[in-house]
Order: structure tokens, then sequence, then C-alpha cells
């Protein structure tokens, strides 16, 4: 994807590869508390194949597969997903996990209505334009089949690293190397037009990767 390899987008995609290298499985085994949330809610709707969007080094899409999910694990980092399938082999949940290397910024690489869900943990925050989230939000649509569900999480403009370190625009901020677009609350409004049920819950995260 060399088009894209300029600008904050290429350069954190350089950034994740080097940290992942240095800081193998860097946010642990187990999953993220959205990540059990969004499991439930798959599970109600008799989802059986989820797709993740920047599974990084997979404790969530282990956590899916060791579940019970058939899980597709895609990130834009290969050492990330290395890591990922190497986990997997040891927990024995290899069959259950395929991946891919994929920058969101590019269309999905699966046909249209392929899988029941799809979950992305603070994948649509990184360094995306407001216009290359509508643009991935509309290819999540199109690859769910109906009655699919979509949980994201993201950091929002009421965070406490809003403001600092160096601007981009478009509410990206960059801090320790890290870019982040920080939602505004229209942003989400926007995003969430379409779907039923729309749901919006807030909960803790930890301070920004380092």
């Amino acid at each position: 994807m060399p088009e894209h390899e300029d600008g904050p987008a290429g350069t954190q995609r350089r950034h994740w590869q080097q940290t992942y290298r240095e800081h193998p499985g860097m946010y642990g085994p187990g999953p993220s508390e959205p990540a059990v949330h969004a499991a439930a809610a798959f599970r109600s709707a008799g989802a059986r194949e989820v797709l993740e969007l920047g599974a990084g080094h997979g404790r969530d899409a282990l956590f899916f597969a060791r579940e019970g999910f058939t899980v597709l694990a895609t990130d834009f980092s290969p050492v990330g997903l290395a890591q990922l399938l190497e986990a997997a082999d040891a927990q024995g949940v290899a069959g259950a996990v395929t991946t891919a290397v994929h920058d969101v910024r590019e269309p999905l690489p699966i046909p249209d209505a392929s899988v029941d869900a799809v979950f992305a943990h603070m994948l649509l925050c990184m360094a995306l334009s407001t216009a290359e989230i509508h643009a991935l939000v509309r290819e999540v649509r199109r690859v769910l089949r109906p009655g699919g569900v979509f949980v994201y999480t993201v950091r929002h403009t009421g965070d406490a690293h809003y403001g600092a370190g160096t601007g981009h625009g478009d509410d990206i901020w960059e801090h320790g190397g890290f870019a982040v677009h920080f939602f505004p609350r229209d942003l989400v409004r926007a995003l969430a037009e379409g779907w039923e049920p729309a749901e919006v819950h807030p909960f803790e995260e930890g301070g920004l990767a380092s």
C-alpha cells in the first residue's frame, strides 16, 4: 500500500511495527473489557464468524476463538499478526483463526455479506481522517450479513490526552509517538446513523501506548 506510506498514517504503521518488535504481547494475554462485552453481544445475535480490525498481537482475537467463534484477524502490522498466530498455535485455537495484513484505508479484503460480526477496539481512532473513518464504516456495513453486529471503541474529545502533543488537524493528536483521532460526539452520532439498535457505552481505557 505504498500510496499510503506518507503522512501520519504511514509513520504510524512503521511505529507500530517497531513497537511490536520491542514489546511482543504488549497488551497481555487477557481480553479487553470491550471484547468480553462484544462476545456476549455476538453470541446473543447468533454470530459465528467474526472479523476483527486492528487485531495487533491478538489478545481479543484469541479470546473470541477460545469462546468458540471463527475469527479473521486483520492488522497493518505483519509483526503483530505473526505473534498472534504463534499464540493461537500455543493455545490450541489455530484452526479457528486466520489473519490478513490489511490497511483499513483500503477496501476490506472479503466479499459482501460474509461475516456475522465485526469488532474494532481502538482501531477507528488511529491516524485516520474523518472521511477515511466514514469509508471504513461503509465497508463494515458491506461485509456484514443481514442482522450482523458491529462493536467498536474509540477515544473521544473528553479524553485527558486530547489536545496534548502534536496536532495534525481533524482532531488527530500525536502523543509519545502514537497518533490518535479523538472522536467528537457528532462523529459518533453520524457513524451510528442507520444502525439498529445503536448503543453508546462509556468505559475506562488505560493511557496511550508508549
